[in-house]
Parts: C-alpha cells; structure tokens; sequence
C-alpha cells in the first residue's frame, strides 16, 4: 500500500503507507502482486548461507583429499540437505507471508543464529562419519531445530491472521513440530553411525513429505511465482561463489608452488569460465513465467533445486581438492582429484535438463542432444588429464561443458524453447 503525493518539483511520488515494523497481521500476500521482489532481509538471509556452504565444501574437499570418498559423500549430503531444506522452508514462507514486522525481522534473525550453529557444528560431523564411531551431530541438530522452530512460529501467525489459509498453516506447523521432535529423540537416543543414518533417512522423508501435505489440505499458501523463481536463483548465485572461491584456492597453490605461469593462466580461465558457464545455462530455465501459470509445477522444481544447490556446492569443493594435489599435499592423484570437478557438473547438467523438462512438460529431441553433448567435455577432461595433461588444462576442458550448452541455445535452442514457451503458457 502506498500514497501518492508530490515532491517540491511537483512531481508525483509514490510515499509507503507504513514506514514503521510494528506488529501488524501476519495475512497472505497478493500471489500476482506486480513488480514483487526479493526484499533487503532476504538478502542478508541468504549471506548466513555462504557460511554453511563454504564450510561444508571444505570439509568435504579434505576427505575427498585423503581418498575418504564414502564419508566425504554421505557428510556432505546430510550437510548440503540440512541448509538447503531450512532455507527451501523459510523462502517459500515468505514469499506467501512476509510482511516485515518486527516479529517477522527477529523470527528470521533466529533462523539465522541456527544456521551460523549449524555451520559451527559440521566439521565435528564429518570427523565422526569419517572415525565410523557414533554420529556426532549434536550442534549441527541443535541449529536445525532452531531455524525450524522459528519457521514454525511463523505458520501459528499466519493460522492466527489468515482465515482463508488457517487448515494450511496450522498442517505445516503441526508437521513441522513432529519432524523437530524426531530430531531430537534421535540426540537423546544417540544410536551407532548405523541406526542414526536409518532414521536420517525416515526423518528427511518425512519432513519433505511435509509442504506436499499442508499444502494440498486446503487451497494452498499464496506464494508469489516470479518472487520464488527470483529467490532460488539468488541462492544459486550465492552458491556459485563456492566455485569462485575454489577456483582463487586453486590459483594460489599453483601460484605458490610455482609463480604466475601458463599453468595459473588455465586454472584462472578454467575456474572462471566454469562459474559463469554454470550461472548462464541456469538462468535459461523460464522458471517464474512457468510457475505463474501451472502452480502444481512447483514442488518438483522446488525440490528438485536442492541437487541443483548441493552440485554447485560440490563443484566448489572439487576445486578446493584440485587446489591440494597442486600443492602436493594430497593423497590422491591428479585424474580423481579432476572427478572431484567433473562429477558435480554433470550432475548439474542432469539435474537441470531433468528439471527444465519436467517444468515445461517436453522433452525436446533438441535439447536431449544438447545435454549429451554437454558431457563430452567432461569425459575428454578426465582422459587428458589421465593421459598426463595438466590440472590446468583438465579444468578448462571441463568448463566447456556448459559452453556446448550456451553455444546451442543462443543459437537454435532459444527458438525451441519459445515454441515450448507458447505451449505451456497458452
């Protein structure tokens, strides 16, 4: 809401109708509101994230280092799965509910507050997976409870305000409180490494089974197509710096243990070209437009950005173990220090065309052909460097994966997309 006035110009200004953050009721927002976008605090949410996903990146990289790929793997999935389900949850609310009071500002604070504990806790997770003893996972537990309980909090709000949506909101909290009990009976019980992956497991299901219960309880929460669409590219982009931060990692080893050379020439175009290769065939997919018109569409692409998020992540820290073999530290060699790369980007690759397809409900002879291609690079990255080329090389090689891909839509590829467009839109 807004009021018109005129400035000393005379000029017509727009002047919000509230400037406070007063408690104010916590009702659905407009789901086609124009111009809707993410918000300053949204922002500075997501900045909590970089934390949890650097700090997971480099305890998985230094696994994978020492040739630990099964604990490096299965740590790295309770991590990436604990950060970006808290954040899925949260994004979703509010771009149903936020209507930035003062409650909503410190709600979201505490979420944040769980995701610094979480963060603080993962490095004492992977050492237990890696030991094989108990799972240590107390302060990473403690953390997640903390932002879901927060979200919690916020769907009684909306039950209170919100009659129209009340069957909804009080299924998610309901929903949510159970998952959080489960939780912590599991650091109660405190089973071997065994029987703590087994109820890993249930708890994780049944928490994802959660937002498909609430939300087909009654008319659904109003969430806005474009906003959400906006919010999950913003994650990937903070994502990405991952990358950007395994790909300095990486030139400072080559520059340290051998100067700027040809070598440091490659790794920085290689690791450069590869972030923004990643960020430009994302921004591809027509998400919002989609999610606007076919809202059902929704819980596959939502979900299914969480192996979107966990791929880039483990990009980054594929490169941080290239940094490690540049320095002569690591345990493994050169040709599955590169797999560490080439594995999450083609699980990127296939992440995105499965998505892609799934939210325009084609599959596009074109673009199959597209993705196919889009593996070649990487299988001749890993047979070069195996054949004795350069790590350098190897991660050039690899970030013309999502060239192939670039180079084929901006040249046919958009024309199919459009047609595909006009279907599902019309």
């Amino acid at each position: 809401m807004s009021e018109t006035t005129t400035d000393d110009a005379g000029h017509a200004a727009s002047v919000p109708a509230r400037l406070d953050h007063r408690i104010r009721r916590m009702t659905g927002r407009d789901p086609d509101e124009p111009h809707r976008s993410a918000t300053p605090l949204e922002l500075f949410f997501d900045l909590v994230f970089v934390v949890a996903f650097a700090q997971a990146g480099t305890e998985t990289a230094h696994l994978l280092e020492l040739g630990h790929v099964v604990p490096a793997v299965f740590g790295f999935v309770f991590a990436v799965f604990a950060i970006s389900w808290a954040w899925i949850n949260y994004a979703w609310l509010a771009s149903a509910y936020d209507n930035d009071d003062v409650f909503f500002r410190v709600a979201t604070m505490v979420v944040m507050i769980g995701v610094i504990l979480l963060a603080l806790g993962i490095p004492a997770t992977f050492d237990s997976i890696d030991a094989g003893g108990e799972l240590e996972n107390t302060v990473v537990v403690i953390g997640y409870v903390i932002m879901r309980v927060a979200v919690l909090a916020l769907w009684l709000r909306a039950a209170r305000h919100d009659p129209a949506h009340r069957r909804t909101a009080i299924r998610y909290a309901v929903l949510i409180a159970f998952a959080q009990a489960g939780w912590i009976a599991l650091l109660i019980v405190d089973p071997p490494l065994e029987g703590a992956v087994v109820a890993w497991v249930l708890l994780v299901a049944f928490e994802m089974a959660g937002p498909i219960i609430a939300e087909h309880a009654g008319s659904g929460t109003p969430w806005h197509a474009h906003h959400i669409a906006e919010r999950y590219g913003l994650l990937v982009i903070i994502t990405l710096g991952e990358v950007v931060l395994g790909t300095i990692l990486t030139i400072s080893a080559v520059v340290e243990a051998q100067g700027w050379d040809l070598e440091a020439v490659l790794v920085t175009v290689g690791g450069t070209m590869l972030a923004f290769g990643l960020w430009w065939v994302y921004f591809i997919m027509p998400s919002g437009s989609v999610l606007a018109r076919h809202r059902e569409r929704g819980f596959v692409w939502g979900y299914g950005h969480i192996v979107i998020f966990a791929s880039i992540a483990a990009t980054g820290a594929g490169l941080h173990v290239a940094a490690y073999v540049i320095e002569g530290v690591a345990h493994i060699d050169d040709t599955a220090a590169l797999l560490t790369v080439v594995v999450p980007v083609a699980v990127f690759s296939v992440a995105l065309f499965t998505l892609y397809s799934l939210l325009l409900r084609e599959f596009d002879p074109f673009h199959i052909g597209l993705f196919v291609a889009s593996l070649a690079p990487l299988a001749g990255a890993v047979w070069a460097v195996a054949a004795g080329a350069s790590m350098g090389t190897g991660i050039v090689l690899a970030a013309l994966s999502p060239v192939v891909v670039i180079v084929g839509y901006e040249t046919v590829g958009h024309r199919h997309q459009a047609d595909a467009l006009r279907r599902s839109l019309a």
